[in-house]
C-alpha cells in the first residue's frame, strides 16, 4: 500500500487557520477529490470536524484519542498503526493522509508520496506544514502544474507530486 500526504500550504507553510482552510482554491478542491475518490483517507479528529461530515466516496479512517462509535464510512482508531492494519486489511493500494499539522509530521517519515498543492501567498495562520526534507522527496515533473489566481481560485497555485527516493 501506498501512503501518501495530500496537502495545500501556503508559501509561509500554513495549511490552516482556526480548523478552517485559509482560501478559496476551486481547483485545488477538485484536484483534491478527483485523488482521493474511491480510498481511504487518515485524518484528525479536528481535521474531521472541520471538515463536518463524511466525503462521498471515500472511507475516513479518523485517529482520536476519545471513544466514537463507527459508520459506514467512518472508522475510528486509537493509533495510526491500527488504522494502517485497518487500511491493509481492506486491500487499499494508496492510503491518503489529509491532515492536521501533527499528523503531518507523524506521517512524514513513513509516506511514500506527497501530493502538494503550493499556494503563493504568505499567510498568518495557526497550523503549519512541517519543514520537508527535500534531499529525500523527488519531482515527478510531468505532474508540476500551474494554475492563475481566478474568480474561483483566491490564490495562484502550483500542483506537484513527489516521490521518495
Amino acid at each position: 500500500m501506498i501512503i501518501s500526504i495530500i496537502v495545500a500550504k501556503s508559501s509561509n507553510d500554513v495549511i490552516g487557520i482556526n480548523n478552517k482552510l485559509p482560501w478559496r482554491l476551486s481547483g485545488d478542491l477538485k484536484k483534491f477529490k478527483s485523488l482521493t475518490m474511491g480510498h481511504h483517507l487518515l485524518l484528525g479528529r479536528k481535521t474531521y470536524e472541520s471538515i463536518g461530515r463524511p466525503l462521498p466516496g471515500r472511507t475516513m479512517l479518523v485517529l482520536s484519542s476519545q471513544d466514537f462509535e463507527d459508520t459506514e464510512f467512518v472508522k475510528y482508531f486509537k493509533s495510526i498503526d491500527s488504522a494502517l492494519q485497518y487500511s491493509r486489511g481492506q486491500d487499499e493500494d494508496e492510503l491518503f493522509v489529509i491532515g492536521g499539522a501533527k499528523l503531518y509530521e507523524q506521517m512524514l517519515s513513513i509516506s511514500d508520496r506527497l501530493y502538494l498543492s503550493s499556494v503563493k501567498v504568505d499567510l498568518d495562520g495557526d497550523a503549519y506544514f512541517p519543514i520537508l526534507e527535500t534531499e529525500l522527496w523527488i519531482v515527478d515533473e510531468i505532474s508540476l502544474e500551474k494554475h492563475p489566481q481566478d474568480d474561483k481560485n483566491q490564490f495562484p497555485w502550483t500542483f506537484q507530486v513527489l516521490n521518495k527516493k
